[in-house]
């Protein structure tokens, strides 16, 4: 599955001391927009960095933002025109790489979403280029190119060792060609690494239950319940312990 990165941007808003007649805020319907987005309200995201946008069409992190928006909505060929945009009015917005990237490959645009991927990791100026590393990982991945997976799940930790996308990209590409030792060793470096990871706990308890550690499995996918009650990581963890027989 892939994995989208949501992010925030920082931005002062001064309060008059008096009351006075209002300006147009762009700013503000930026922030309603990231609040939307945040909260699982795409449609109205899209309208808020829309209005964000016709109040100033030359800030690239509004038309990210509305890009992001119109992706969360499946809307791919706006997303990319928005994304396009942005890199138009700052070609050094490396970020926006990435996130052109996904949104070409899943418009089945594949060979130009990697090209963006390799495009950014080359960049020298990549803040983020752990991300663009995995990103290239999944899309192997998806192709069941493996090896070519295995080798950017393993570029993305040597990047950052402390990225749990990483290590559940590099645990899946493992599984997928058949080496569940390795995966089992990758996902319990990646538990020690990111120990605030619910997810990599999951798959642990997976991988754990493939080799027939079905103890170790099982106390995995408590602790991942534990740590994660209601939420989607929770709920498959969940999910998989109704697999194992009672105590």
């Amino acid at each position: 599955m892939t994995h989208f990165r949501f992010w925030m941007l920082a931005l002062a808003v001064s309060v008059p001391a008096v009351a006075a007649p209002q300006a147009v805020d762009p700013e503000s319907s930026f922030n309603a927009g990231l609040n939307h987005l945040r909260e699982g309200r795409p449609g109205m995201a899209v309208e808020a960095f829309r209005k964000a946008v016709r109040e100033d069409g030359k800030n690239p992190y509004f038309q990210k933002g509305l890009g992001q928006a119109y992706l969360a909505s499946g809307k791919y060929d706006d997303a990319i025109a928005s994304f396009r945009k942005a890199l138009e009015l700052n070609q050094y917005y490396v970020d926006v790489r990435n996130d052109l990237g996904t949104a070409l490959m899943l418009s089945g645009r594949r060979n130009e979403g990697k090209n963006e991927f390799i495009t950014a990791f080359n960049d020298a100026t990549n803040p983020t280029p752990e991300i663009s590393a995995r990103n290239l990982g999944t899309a192997y991945l998806e192709d069941k190119q493996y090896t070519e997976a295995i080798n950017w799940f393993r570029t993305s930790l040597n990047r950052n060792h402390n990225y749990p996308d990483a290590y559940l990209g590099l645990g899946d590409a493992l599984v997928a060609s058949g080496h569940l030792d390795e995966a089992v060793g990758t996902l319990e470096t990646g538990a020690k690494e990111c120990p605030q990871s619910a997810a990599i706990l999951v798959s642990l308890g997976e991988t754990y239950s493939r080799v027939g550690r079905l103890g170790e499995a099982r106390s995995r996918l408590e602790e991942a319940r534990r740590r994660d009650p209601v939420g989607a990581v929770g709920r498959r963890a969940a999910q998989l312990l109704q697999q194992f027989p009672s105590k």
